[in-house]
């Protein structure tokens, strides 16, 4: 939320893929085979992420793995899902740089663009009288793919757009400036470099980095930026989780090694950070945040004095006494806080306790001091859990709250009145989404407007995109754009359902299939998962969900299980660390429940996931195999829980899994969820019976499976996944599921932690996941 509240921090392109984030570049050294103890684990050789043998041994497994499914390039399945990314008539979403809110000719509308002309990317821009039309006029500001021809070339990289954040000078502020982030091959890691909006050009001697870096950049004033990253490239100023631990002033037009520290924390910490900003044009403010870890963090605040450097700002910081898990935002000169656990503020109205998922303002002066008099409640979940609050966003006089019913939105809107005061004013109108179906608001420009982009999107319904007003709760709505359907829904129907875990606890999943389903077990159904970091899984438009699977003939179910967020921090924490078993128990429900109500049977059904999702998968495999499953997808995946926390940005997991090394948490809970120890049985620890999945006699054995990674995810290590599918190649007899007849791998050199770095190499991996899902699970398998 924190972003939301301030959206120019950071901005960036959506991908087809959809996972992101950052890890520790140093830790891709290769490994010295002298350290690896083969003796514990045969497989460590495969961490060298790019050692000669790894690579050789990934190259063979793709090689096979090609013979096995089919070249996707070659499939029917490839050629729409590119049509589709590279698509002319999608929905090209804008984002507003200065210019005036009501001025039609003003080019300051800008869009990330990816097609089969600019597979890299086009940062372009418009005005909004030309956006209105079906034809925009666009003015090309920076491509990619000529940087890469020209520059990367020359460097050795292929970029990859990673965002932009502007200078924000405040009132009267030229919004010339922005810091434009570049990644080598889609990895985490990345350079800034200073661009000119007006010329379109990089600034000569501008703010750059040319060693790509986990680093946290962003504009103090013209003339500084505070900069986190590692200064000395060996990895001192990062954090054990890949983060930077020291942030420095660099001002303009001295070398970076000059820079002089403002703020630093703890090794042990996930990251420092650092950044001031203005809010609704004149109130400034600067904080130094020291995040201890995923979600819990220690603040300071100051209101500074923006016209000196911030180490010859004398203004002091005053450490904010608040819950070290709140979510902090500003709304001009109140403060916005988002609560995680249950808090009883000092001096709050009427001695209030307020409940994890609350959304509360005060006077941001009366935050600094521990004065909670004048505070409101904006948000309260309802007592059964039945809500919670899944987004806001602020406009320049009003905080719109997206708020989530068993999974479905509905809108609210409070104007502010000053003081702490706000105004309830949601239309009477406010009705909840169908089913299926998500709305998404999100202001346009705060400074000076009310205005808010209104998008809507359904698992069967294509996306539009409407201009509208907080003013009126966005009851007037001006239809821009839509994107045309890109596979033939009418006979299909999406429903939602409960399924009963096994603690009892109602599960929410939807389920896409025929209208009139025929209930007999037949159809290949696909079941989706994540369940971990308070993320949801919400309802979207996917074209390569519907030519891919859905046209085929195939069911896709999503399951809502906890871990999520779909009902705020208590459906998150409510499998956390020792209770990681609640998300697996409840995914396994819905499995059984789509079983028992007859939409297939456990040959027929598929389970798909990645990154925490990969570790659901994995957690799947080890625990039902082929008792609840067909087939298996296990992208970009956490699978060996006794090392996650030593590879790459694996530390700063250990708040949601678990630290290994502490007393009695690998003996008490991580050893039963860890899929590869599991796996490999006693030459690895094993189950709690002292065997392997593989020796278990509970254990169906494994379905057909196909593990997705990246060579250049550097966030999670594509180790996890070279393992597990060694020890299932070696480890696990055939007749169990083990063997190359049974277990399919495949990586890219490029993509990052979305396994895919442009429009050709997304299509390639969604077309082999859903060739290899259809010939496993299909009518005619």
């Amino acid at each position: 939320m924190f972003s939301a509240l301030r959206p120019r921090l950071r901005l960036a392109a959506c991908s087809l893929a959809g996972f992101s984030g950052a890890s520790l570049l140093p830790s891709r050294r290769p490994v010295s085979a002298a350290h690896l103890d083969v003796n514990a684990d045969p497989h460590l050789w495969l961490e060298e992420i790019e050692g000669e043998a790894a690579l050789a041994w990934c190259r063979s497994e793709n090689e096979r793995t090609i013979a096995a499914v089919g070249n996707p390039e070659e499939s029917a399945t490839y050629r729409k899902i590119i049509a589709i990314a590279d698509a002319k008539d999608k929905i090209p979403y804008v984002g507003r740089i200065g210019g005036t809110t009501g001025d039609e000719c003003a080019r300051c509308w800008y869009n990330f663009w990816q097609d089969a002309e600019h597979p890299r990317g086009l940062w372009r821009r418009t005005s909004l009288g030309s956006f209105r039309t079906s034809d925009p006029e666009w003015e090309d500001v920076l491509d990619l793919d000529q940087l890469n021809a020209n520059e990367g070339v020359a460097e050795g990289e292929n970029f990859v757009w990673h965002g932009y954040n502007v200078l924000d000078e405040g009132a009267g502020g030229r919004w010339d400036r922005a810091l434009v982030f570049l990644s080598p091959g889609g990895t985490d890691a990345q350079v800034v470099r200073e661009f000119d909006l007006p010329s379109k050009t990089f600034v000569p001697g501008g703010f750059r980095t040319d060693t790509a870096a986990k680093c946290d950049v962003g504009f103090r004033r013209r003339d500084e930026v505070l900069i986190g990253t590692d200064f000395e490239g060996d990895g001192k100023t990062l954090t054990d989780s890949g983060y930077p631990r020291v942030v420095k002033s660099w001002v303009r037009g001295t070398p970076l090694e000059t820079a002089r520290t403002v703020f630093e924390v703890e090794r042990t910490d996930l990251a420092a950070r650092q950044y001031a900003y203005f809010d609704r044009g004149g109130v400034a403010h600067e904080f130094q945040v020291r995040q201890i870890s995923f979600y819990k963090s220690e603040q300071w605040y100051r209101s500074p004095d923006m016209s000196k450097a911030a180490p010859d700002d004398a203004t002091p910081f005053i450490k904010l006494d608040i819950p070290n898990d709140v979510t902090l935002g500003t709304f001009g000169d109140e403060a916005t806080l988002e609560l995680r656990s249950e808090w009883a503020p000092p001096r709050a109205p009427e001695g209030r306790t307020y409940p994890a998922g609350t959304l509360l303002t005060a006077p941001m002066k009366d935050v600094a001091t521990g004065d909670w008099s004048r505070c409101s409640v904006l948000f309260e979940p309802a007592a059964d859990g039945s809500n919670s609050l899944a987004g806001v966003s602020a406009t320049r006089n009003f905080l719109v709250l997206q708020v989530s019913e068993h999974v479905r939105t509905r809108l609210g809107f409070h104007k502010h009145a000053g003081e702490g005061r706000w105004v309830d004013e949601t239309p009477a109108e406010a009705a909840l989404a169908p089913a299926g179906e998500a709305v998404t608001i999100s202001a346009i420009w705060p400074e000076d407007s009310d205005e808010c982009w209104v998008s809507t999107s359904g698992f069967l319904h294509p996306s539009t995109l409407a201009k509208a007003s907080a003013a009126d709760g966005a009851q007037r709505r001006e239809s821009l754009k839509s994107l045309p359907p890109r596979f033939e829904a009418s006979k299909l129907a999406c429903s939602q359902h409960f399924a009963t875990s096994a603690d009892g606890t109602k599960v929410p999943y939807f389920l896409l299939g025929p209208k009139e389903m025929a209930l007999d077990g037949s159809h290949p159904t696909l079941l989706d998962g994540y369940g971990g970091f308070e993320i949801s899984l919400t309802p979207s438009y996917s074209g390569a969900v519907g030519v891919g699977w859905l046209e085929r003939g195939g069911v896709k179910a999503i399951a809502n299980i906890r871990g999520g967020g779909e009902y705020g921090p208590r459906w998150h924490q409510a499998a956390l660390r020792e209770k990681r078993h609640k998300a697996y128990e409840d995914f396994e429900a819905v499995a059984r429940d789509l079983i028992e109500r007859g939409v297939c049977v456990p040959e027929k059904l598929g389970c798909i996931g990645g990154s925490n999702g990969g570790l659901l998968i994995g957690n799947m495999l080890t625990r039902q195999g082929r008792s609840l499953f067909g087939a298996a997808v296990c992208q970009v995946p956490l699978l060996d829980m006794k090392r996650y926390h030593k590879l790459l940005a694996g530390a700063s997991w250990m708040e949601e899994y678990g630290n290994p090394d502490e007393p009695g948490v690998w003996e008490g809970h991580l050893r039963s969820i860890s899929p590869y120890q599991r796996l490999r049985g006693p030459c690895f620890e094993g189950s709690a019976d002292g065997k392997g999945v593989g020796e278990a006699s509970s254990w169906a054995g494994c379905p057909r499976v196909l593990f997705t990674t990246s060579t250049k995810d550097d966030r999670v290590h594509p180790g996890h996944a070279r393992k597990m599918v060694k020890a299932l190649l070696n480890e696990v007899p055939a007749a169990m599921g083990g063997g190359r007849g049974n277990v399919l791998y495949w990586e890219n050199i490029e993509g990052g932690h979305g396994g895919a770095a442009d429009n050709k190499q997304r299509a390639f991996m969604w077309a082999l996941t859903y060739d290899f899902l259809w010939q496993a699970l299909g009518r005619d398998s």
